[in-house]
């Protein structure tokens, strides 16, 4: 049987990245978007050109009140589409960076921060639990800066940090419906994140690389495939784990 995946934020970066990579290990792809309805179109094209089946559904991953409602359209698209009532795996991807040191970090910065990396993650988890196949997977996605510090990333920082202990309590209450939940922290990547900021600045593109053992920053190819592998049948029994995709920042 068809595997089905969701993975939110995926209009353009790693998200864009991941759901083609699942796209092409044979699994079809239901992704979500914030505001870019025509990039996640774009995206659905791509992967029906690839032979799978593909839906974009809009989501705010910082609007919990929304989650309830969006868990419907999901269950109708489920029906419509793949004549199911469940999926298989979950990847929650989407987020924002906002850079500013501690001194400066204001309180509206911090509270989105929570609300899309860590609240997010959480309520739309609970709230689409019903509808996760038994034998299912969980992604979180955090970054290679809850091990290592940079200046700037306090609160970005401390937010993934959550999600990391938030994936080890779901990997045991959910184990017993045979549900794996892993954290990948990428290192630094060359996407849009932050305005483009590792890929569009030479100097802290260099900087990165400078700290990376392989003397590069990653592109979205480096953790897009990675993500879809750990998803296949072969990574069955990786739980509970956080997994850095970095090339060996700061080792």
């Amino acid at each position: 049987m068809t595997r089905i995946a969701i993975v939110t934020g995926a209009s353009r970066g790693l998200g864009r990245n991941t759901a083609l990579s699942i796209a092409r290990h044979g699994g079809d792809v239901i992704l979500t978007y914030q505001s870019r309805e025509q990039e996640a179109r774009a995206v659905v094209a791509e992967i029906e050109a690839f032979g799978r089946k593909a839906v974009a559904l809009q989501l705010d991953t910082g609007d919990v009140a929304s989650f309830a409602s969006f868990a419907e359209r999901l269950r109708a698209a489920l029906g419509a589409t793949w004549q199911r009532e469940t999926f298989d795996h979950l990847v929650n991807n989407a987020g924002h960076g906002d850079m500013a040191m501690i001194a400066e970090t204001t309180e509206a910065q911090f509270d989105r921060l929570v609300d899309v990396h860590f609240k997010g993650v959480f309520f739309l988890t609970q709230a689409l639990l019903p509808l996760v196949a038994d034998g299912g997977r969980i992604v979180n996605l955090s970054s290679g800066l809850t091990r290592v510090s940079f200046p700037g990333f306090a609160a970005y920082s401390a937010v993934k940090g959550a999600v990391e202990v938030l994936s080890v309590y779901m990997a045991k209450e959910l184990g017993s419906r045979g549900i794996t939940v892993n954290t990948v922290a990428p290192g630094a990547i060359e996407t849009d994140f932050l305005g483009g900021a590792v890929r569009d600045t030479p100097d802290l593109n260099a900087v990165f690389a400078e700290m990376t053992a392989l003397g590069r920053v990653g592109v979205p190819d480096d953790i897009g495939p990675m993500i879809a592998g750990l998803l296949s049948e072969d990574n069955r029994w990786v739980n509970a784990q956080r997994i850095e995709v970095s090339g060996g920042q700061s080792i």
